[in-house]
């Protein structure tokens, strides 16, 4: 009778051993299944950040785009991302709704109470960045600001928004972008321009870019017209009153911050602001209303919760935005 009870109990422990054993191998299926998913995914991710870089010339800093491509990423982009609506454009071409080119060193100038981001009325010249396509980011993925130019065709924005792994090869500018819409129209590139030592390296020091831009099916309309432009300061003075603007990737309209720019060294600046997340790279820092400062970028990519940064405009940002303003 005994050994038939310790029988039993052997033929229950050998049972609950095999449930074990069979859970075990359920569950080291699945985490192989979410793995090769994972890889797969991973995968299919790298395709296709892959399928929209280009290498451009990298010794020189600089990618002209193949209009063909260019016109296909506009098109993406209006097919159910972003709509035009001229009727939601302001009726002056001014650069940021109600902020006067006046300089607010004298003019009573104050930051913002409390010191962090809030929503803030779509501006002509400041836009959102687009990059359609199977690449892993959000709709809109960057900020820029529309820079005065000869050519009137040229925005900047941060080099790490256009250049990582190669030229990016899927983008859009949107100015004066809301809630869906391009007032102003979707802007294209015809050419990138980023500093060699940041093709090389990514050097935090120049994570700066220019892009010149036209409008597919508006052949001679000039972007500057259309939107006006920010003035780029070189060797500005800090510390300086000054305003940050861009786009988070997951909210359809900008954010500003005010507060004192202040040197970070000697090739940095920065404005201490909470709430400026990601989407916001390449968004401007503006002085007496017009004058462009930085862009956000820069150190630790741009920054973290409680500070933006950006590369300080000296003369390898001047020499940069000659070389990207010449045929």
């Amino acid at each position: 009778m005994a050994s038939r009870v310790h029988e039993r109990k052997r033929r229950r422990e050998r049972g609950r051993g095999r449930q074990r054993s069979t859970w075990g191998s359920l569950l080291l299926g699945l985490l192989c299944t979410l793995v090769l998913a994972g890889l797969g995914y991973a995968a299919w991710e790298l395709r296709g950040i892959a399928a929209t870089r280009a290498d451009g010339d990298p010794a020189r800093g600089t990618y002209q785009q193949d209009p063909e491509r260019a016109d296909k990423t506009a098109g993406a982009v209006l097919d159910g991302i972003v709509r035009e609506a001229p009727e939601a454009a302001a009726d002056g071409k001014v650069f940021a709704g109600g902020s006067a080119p006046a300089n607010w060193r004298t003019t009573g100038w104050q930051p913002s109470d409390p010191l962090e981001a809030r929503p803030a009325p779509a501006e002509p010249a400041i836009g959102a960045l687009f990059s359609p396509g199977s690449d892993g980011d959000p709709d809109h993925h960057c900020s820029a600001v529309v820079v005065h130019s000869p050519g009137g065709d040229l925005i900047a924005t941060a080099a790490h928004c256009v250049h990582g792994g190669g030229f990016r090869t899927n983008l859009a500018f949107a100015p004066g972008y809301r809630d869906g819409v391009a007032p102003y129209g979707v802007w294209v590139p015809t050419r990138i321009d980023v500093d060699p030592r940041w093709t090389e390296d990514q050097d935090p020091d120049h994570d700066i870019a220019f892009l010149r831009l036209r409008r597919p099916g508006y052949p001679g309309q000039r972007l500057e017209d259309v939107t006006g432009a920010a003035t780029i300061s070189f060797g500005p003075e800090l510390p300086a009153p000054a305003r940050l603007v861009g786009y988070p990737n997951d909210f359809e309209q900008p954010l500003e911050c005010r507060n004192t720019a202040r040197a970070a060294g000697p090739t940095q600046l920065r404005l201490d602001c909470a709430g400026v997340p990601n989407g916001t790279s390449g968004g401007p820092v503006l002085t007496d209303g017009r004058t462009l400062i930085g862009v956000i970028g820069g150190r630790d990519g741009g920054g973290d919760d409680q500070t933006s940064y950006s590369v300080h405009f000296g003369d390898d940002t001047r020499a940069l935005y000659e070389r990207s303003t010449r045929p």
